[in-house]
């Protein structure tokens, strides 16, 4: 069994504090996966908004023309089924499942990937917006470099964040037919990095790692980690670049109706004939 990555109970209790509400990235991914429900032409009866901070997607849902009943799980303020990372759902009873801006906190993201997947009905629909890739990229290089220059080792500052090119493979592992993954990328600007700081302790988002240094951030790592995200990730006008990769995942539970890919060899017309060109054997070289 892996090692914890979170402690959850301090991330809630920052969750529960927060002073903001996020006006940005919810309500944008939550859009974002409402117009792509939208393109999809059929009915989803029961749906599971799972995990989503706050009631952004529910009411996108909610809107939804061909979703029915709406309802909210995770550990969230006003979920209606309360629970962590084992889903309490039976297997094939959920025709729509849709998360925003809380799977990267899952301990065993496979592990509830494949939950997902068994909860669904066959050709039900898995949809989710989650930040990934190299969201937080300046920060996590500018706090090692000042760590290190300044106490002579780094500690985990930036939660880790899986890179796009892994969901695929996921979403595989999990079982989902025809998953289709890509990504958004968003820079936010700030006039200095503890606007970042602010925000970030504002929407109960801080550092939660079981890992992290428990000692008070010293002012000399502070003054040095300013120091280098101006150098490295200023823009002209001297505002700092912070990156957010918001990751897009689709995955339908397997169903006799789904689309299948060809079998090897029963393809009906060659390649060469299809493009009016000539077959060359393997091994021989083309005249001229």
């Amino acid at each position: 069994m892996q090692p914890a990555l979170f402690d959850h109970a301090l991330r809630r209790a920052r969750a529960a504090r927060r002073a903001e509400r996020d006006e940005v990235l919810l309500p944008r991914m939550a859009d974002e996966l409402g117009e792509r429900l939208a393109g999809v032409l059929r009915d989803f009866p029961l749906a599971v908004d799972l995990g989503t901070p706050e009631p952004d997607l529910a009411r996108v849902l909610g809107g939804a023309e061909r979703v029915g009943r709406v309802v909210r799980a995770g550990l969230q303020d006003g979920a209606d089924v309360v629970c962590d990372e084992a889903l309490p759902f039976a297997d094939a009873s959920l025709d729509l499942v849709v998360s925003a801006g809380a799977l990267h906190w899952a301990e065993d993201l496979p592990g509830l990937l494949i939950q997902i997947r068994r909860a669904l009905k066959g050709d039900g629909l898995f949809l989710a917006a989650i930040p990934g890739g190299e969201t937080l990229t300046e920060l996590r290089q500018a706090f090692a470099e000042a760590e290190t220059d300044v106490l002579g080792g780094a500690s985990p500052r930036v939660i880790p964040f899986v890179d796009l090119r892994d969901f695929g493979g996921l979403l595989q592992r999990a079982g989902f037919a025809l998953p289709v993954v890509d990504s958004e990328r968003l820079t936010v600007r700030y006039s200095d990095i503890f606007g970042l700081f602010r925000d970030l302790r504002a929407l109960g988002a801080t550092n939660p790692l079981l890992a992290r240094s428990k000692a008070p951030l010293r002012r000399s790592v502070l003054a040095r980690l300013d120091e280098i995200y101006r150098e490295r990730f200023a823009d002209p006008d001297g505002r700092l670049r912070v990156t957010v990769d918001i990751i897009f995942l689709l995955g339908w539970a397997p169903h006799e109706s789904q689309q299948k890919p060809l079998r090897p060899g029963s393809a009906k017309m060659r390649l060469a004939d299809a493009l009016g060109t000539q077959e060359i054997p393997s091994g021989v070289k083309p005249a001229g």
